[in-house]
């Protein structure tokens, strides 16, 4: 039984993800032994540099879809023209139908007209020996598509963040500004509106907390330790509303409690 896939692809907010406290890391461990978690982040990327990288990341002619995907861009869309950071900006309605084109690409690419087997052990009081009982069932189109906005921008944050960087040359105007990323985040909700998929609005969500500016935010637009659970509670909260309940999901192999130690290969038969 080959263990599935959830693969996370974004910026660096994702590539972060297994650092300590991370969501990523976190994932796994709700996962355990029932899916890999497999980080695709890329700090610094737009979603227009993303669309150079769908097709070596998520090919068509895979084995398998990804159990899930979650697609988390927009911070870098969203820096300012005129700004330090300005080569990484894409224009809002840009950035919309390149989000599209990267749904669409996994919509194909998770089109597997076949059947996936899952395993689970039985005991056998006949035989006084434990069984592995298989079954196949239907993974077509099976892949679940999540969005994930941009997380909120505190702005004053950043300017910190680019005087302890850069002292006296430090940008006098932050690169990014609270609004302009509500405003790519509005996108993503209408993007996934259109295309009938989940959304985590992660931008209001983090804003219902008093505070969040440095609580969830380390340098004005990544993610502090409590940043990374408010995003790991969100995804999963997705996940199984999706389906995907890890309690739920069957081990890839047999747990050790399901392995008779006078016939041990009856479980992995």
């Amino acid at each position: 039984m080959v263990r599935p896939q959830v693969v996370l692809f974004g910026d660096s907010i994702t590539q972060q993800s297994f650092s300590l406290g991370g969501w990523g890391a976190a994932l796994a461990d709700t996962y355990t032994r029932k899916a890999d978690i497999v980080v695709r982040g890329y700090s610094g990327y737009n979603t227009r540099w993303a669309l150079f990288l769908i097709h070596h990341i998520f090919p068509l002619d895979a084995i398998a879809p990804p159990l899930a995907t979650t697609i988390f861009f927009g911070a870098n869309d969203a820096a300012l023209l005129g700004r330090t950071n300005e080569r990484q900006h894409v224009p809002v309605s840009e950035y919309k139908e390149n989000l599209k084109k990267i749904v669409n690409h996994l919509k194909d690419s998770s089109t597997f007209n076949g059947l996936c087997e899952i395993s689970d052990i039985f005991y056998n009081y006949d035989t006084a020996c434990f069984v592995s009982i298989s079954k196949n069932i239907d993974c077509s189109n099976s892949t679940v598509i999540v969005l994930i906005t941009p997380p909120p921008v505190d702005e004053e944050g950043r300017e910190r963040f680019a005087r302890s960087q850069y002292g006296e040359n430090a940008g006098k105007l932050p690169e990014r500004t609270n609004e302009m990323a509500g405003v790519y985040a509005d996108q993503c909700i209408e993007l996934a509106r259109e295309m009938h998929i989940p959304c985590i609005n992660i931008w209001s969500k983090m804003q219902e907390t008093e505070g969040w500016q440095t609580l969830y935010l380390s340098d004005g637009l990544h993610l502090t330790p409590e940043g990374n659970t408010v995003v790991h509670k969100e995804v999963v909260k997705t996940l199984r509303d999706a389906g995907l309940k890890a309690e739920d999901m069957p081990f890839d192999f047999p747990h050790h409690s399901k392995i008779d130690g006078s016939c041990p290969e009856k479980a992995f038969q």
